[in-house]
Formats: structure tokens, C-alpha cells, sequence
């Protein structure tokens, strides 16, 4: 994880003391899903950013990567820390135009991750 992160933060030339990421189960995720978003559906990531320092924590359900990908559920995970990331970073996906250049640069840097040997095992 530490890799993985190191590697995100090189890579976007974020300047950061710490970033925060949990590891939960559906109930843990559709409960702050439930509690900051008004929806009680799991999801797969939450993200809460903080300033420059303290970048964020990021809430990552691993189910949900089993579910959705259940012949590569590590590397859905990466995705989802990576994607959590940017979100900290200011990256958002609630527009189509945003949307689309924030999984273009998911694509990028899994690209990148795998070439370096940064995917969760």
C-alpha cells in the first residue's frame, strides 16, 4: 500500500505528510454512505479531504471490488484507492467532462502502477 501511495504522490508531484485509507466492509461503507451522502447504498470508495498536510482519508470496500470484478478483485482495488486519490487531489466524476478526464488519468496511472509494481496484492 505504502508503494502504491508513494507512487501516486510522485507521480501527481503532490506534496504531503499523510493520507488516511481504511479498509472496511458494506456495512461500515453504506453507513457513512448513508451518513454524508443520504444514501444507504454500499459503494465502493468515500473520500474526505482535509488540506495540503493531512491530504484526506479515503474508505475503500474490498467487496465491492470482488463483486464487480471477482477474477481481478486486486486490481479493482488499486482502482479504487488510486480513484480516491484524485478525489483528494480535487478530481471529480459528477459531470460527464470531469468524469471522463478522471478515468482517463485512472487509466494512466493503472497503466503506470502495473509497469511499477504498485498494485495491492
Amino acid at each position: 500500500m505504502r508503494k502504491l501511495v508513494s507512487f501516486f504522490l510522485q507521480e501527481k508531484k503532490a506534496d504531503c505528510k499523510e493520507v488516511a485509507i481504511y479498509f472496511v466492509g458494506q456495512k461500515k461503507i453504506s453507513q457513512l454512505h448513508q451518513d454524508y451522502f443520504q444514501d444507504p447504498t454500499p459503494t465502493d470508495c468515500i473520500t474526505f479531504p482535509l488540506d495540503s498536510d493531512f491530504l484526506g482519508e479515503i474508505f475503500v470496500c474490498p467487496q465491492a471490488a470482488l463483486d464487480y470484478n471477482p477474477e481481478h478483485p486486486h486490481q479493482e482495488t488499486t482502482l479504487y484507492v488510486l480513484h480516491g486519490l484524485l478525489h483528494l487531489l480535487g478530481y471529480d466524476d459528477i459531470d460527464r467532462k470531469e468524469r471522463t478526464r478522471m478515468r482517463r488519468e485512472e487509466k494512466r496511472l493503472m497503466a503506470l502502477a502495473k509497469k511499477h509494481r504498485c498494485l495491492i496484492n
